[in-house]
């Protein structure tokens, strides 16, 4: 089995390392086919997340947590979304501390028109990777995001 000297240059036994390499490269990917929408596939992940929760907007705990995110970061990605108008905060009604995270009408419009231009990041990777081996892949990648028991493990 010949092996490829780039790929035996790059090889880590980090799980970390290997994730944030592969990260990279999709971000590349999406984030050019997402380029003439406006907006980057990290903030794109969030409009998706809002439109799915329209009829109960999550408050910024709850998307934080949706997005396996800390609420800091949550809110620096937040901040340019709010600024194009497309979601808003609003105080929540029974208690005035908390925000929830309302996708706007523009916002909404600006989440279909950029998942059309996701679904060609998508259709490239799965002709590459294979749509079956890509499926695997978010299984595996979604059960390690949603796997309480890694938020816990300290030194």
């Amino acid at each position: 089995m010949t092996r490829d000297p780039k790929a035996a240059a790059s090889a880590t036994p980090c799980n970390a390392t290997a994730l944030r390499k592969a990260q990279r490269r999709l971000t590349q990917l999406y984030d050019g086919a997402l380029e003439d929408s406006g907006l980057r596939s990290t903030q794109l992940s969030i409009l998706v997340e809002l439109a799915a929760r329209t009829a109960h907007p999550p408050t910024m705990a709850e998307l934080a947590q949706a997005l396996v995110m800390d609420r800091s970061a949550l809110g620096h990605n937040l901040r340019p979304l709010e600024r194009e108008g497309l979601l808003v905060l609003q105080e929540g009604d029974t208690d005035r501390r908390q925000r929830h995270v309302v996708l706007t009408s523009r916002g909404k419009s600006k989440c279909q028109e950029a998942l059309r231009r996701w679904r060609t990041a998508q259709d490239r990777f799965e002709q590459v990777f294979g749509r079956a081996e890509a499926a695997a892949l978010r299984g595996t990648l979604l059960r390690i995001a949603h796997d309480e028991r890694l938020a816990t493990l300290k030194d």
